[in-house]
């Protein structure tokens, strides 16, 4: 199987292009003998986690270091790391060369490719347990992936075009709310037959199907303004966190490239990129759990957190964030009582209360607070909290932050897609 995951990988590389095509090529007879079997099926399934999460070109790699530069989270350490140079000045300097965002933009793409094609094999087959768990997972990476080209982007592709016409786009609120029916969808499957053992067996550990695509489409449905749904989805999460998991054949990508090297970038400082009046309270335990403060060598803050080593687990989803989802989505709705006291379940939380061992382990906020400086707190906390995720620049938006917070609203679409796609929008201005 390790075997096959690696090959699949690799072929999945070499054929990601941009949306005009529906990844048809010379060699599709030879891709399409791939889902023929459910091994092989199970192993392009796999391959997706292995696309999203590990390398330097993966998917996680390159959204927390689009937006961990975009947010003024990171310090760049060598100027010679171009496209994170380029992410790192910001503005017209970020154009569709960017290899860190063309890297994010063309996994995204494949991965929705590939997980509809592992769709569509689990829909016809006989066992419907093992069925279930197929759709239910690749759900997981497709949802992802549609999420963070909707977090970067100001449109993103429909995945329904032709190899003549190419892609059409769609808003970006549009593209959130495509993948909450993927995870309706998923979860229907999920819940008419729970995934089966033979099937758990054969991904990685540490993966719970159905409360991360709930925790998912909680973040989904607060972006796109279904206050109602992220509150419920929120709560209908029972398990405190699901992580990826590395060894020392596929190890944490931050850590690979930044962390281990210390040549690519490092953590900003014990601020974490926030303005005066939102940075961390000198007690909150969340920022040396963040970073390494080595007192006296440059950089003084180095990563830490879900980074520190080769195997150090990186959170697909945590409590912490649903409980900030119910903070804001109670606040948005004016329900002032309660968003102040889940807010106040993040802020008064210990690290041994953490199944993570995050905590800021600060005094409980007093109210009564009014609804804007609520939200203030909330965004502060989920800066904190949710430090080096991915998640900020969506945050800075949609908490209406000054553009001079951050070094671009949205990102230029990559030449891959404009070269070959005539229906790709023009880049935004900033």
């Amino acid at each position: 199987m390790q075997r096959i995951i690696a090959g699949i990988c690799i072929i999945s590389t070499l054929l990601a292009a941009s949306c005009k095509k529906d990844y048809t090529s010379p060699s599709a007879a030879q891709e399409d003998d791939v889902f023929t079997s459910t091994q092989a099926v199970t192993a392009v399934a796999v391959g997706l986690q292995r696309i999203y999460s590990t390398g330097r070109a993966g998917s996680l790699y390159n959204l927390v270091t689009a937006n961990g530069f975009t947010t003024k989270e990171l310090l760049l350490r060598n100027e010679g790391n171009v496209p994170e140079n380029q992410l790192n000045i910001g503005g017209g300097t970020v154009d569709g060369t960017n290899t860190v965002l063309g890297n994010l933009w063309t996994n995204s793409n494949k991965i929705i490719y590939d997980a509809n094609r592992v769709i569509a094999y689990a829909q016809s087959m006989d066992d419907r347990a093992y069925a279930s768990g197929l759709i239910g997972y690749v759900t997981i990476f497709k949802a992802l992936a549609m999420g963070n080209m909707a977090m970067g982007w100001q449109q993103v592709p429909d995945t329904t075009g032709t190899l003549e016409s190419g892609a059409p786009f769609i808003d970006r609120v549009a593209g959130f709310n495509k993948a909450i029916g993927w995870i309706d969808a998923a979860l229907a499957a999920v819940n008419a037959n729970a995934p089966s053992g033979s099937f758990l067996n054969n991904i990685p550990a540490g993966m719970d199907i159905p409360n991360t695509l709930r925790a998912l489409k909680a973040r989904y449905a607060l972006f796109a303004g279904n206050y109602d749904l992220a509150l419920s989805m929120a709560g209908s999460v029972t398990r405190k966190a699901v992580q990826f998991h590395y060894d020392a054949i596929f190890p944490n990508p931050i850590w690979e490239t930044a962390t281990s090297t210390n040549n690519v970038y490092q953590v900003i400082d014990s601020t974490m990129g926030l303005p005066e009046g939102l940075r961390p309270d000198p007690a909150d335990k969340r920022v040396l759990f963040y970073m390494l403060d080595t007192f006296s060598t440059t950089p003084k803050f180095r990563i830490k957190g879900f980074a520190l080593t080769n195997t150090s687990p990186f959170p697909v989803y945590m409590m912490g964030e649903m409980t900030l989802i119910k903070a804001e989505a109670y606040a948005r709705k004016n329900d002032l009582v309660n968003g102040l006291a889940e807010l106040n379940k993040v802020v008064t939380k210990s690290p041994a209360q953490d199944s993570l061992g995050l905590g800021a382990d600060l005094p409980a906020i007093t109210g009564p607070l009014t609804q804007d400086a609520l939200l203030e707190a909330i965004y502060q906390h989920r800066c904190i909290e949710l430090y080096m995720s991915g998640l900020k620049l969506e945050d800075m938006r949609r908490f209406d932050r000054p553009l001079s917070e951050r070094k671009r609203n949205f990102y230029p679409y990559p030449f891959a897609e404009r070269d070959n796609n005539p229906n790709t929008p023009p880049d935004p201005d900033f």
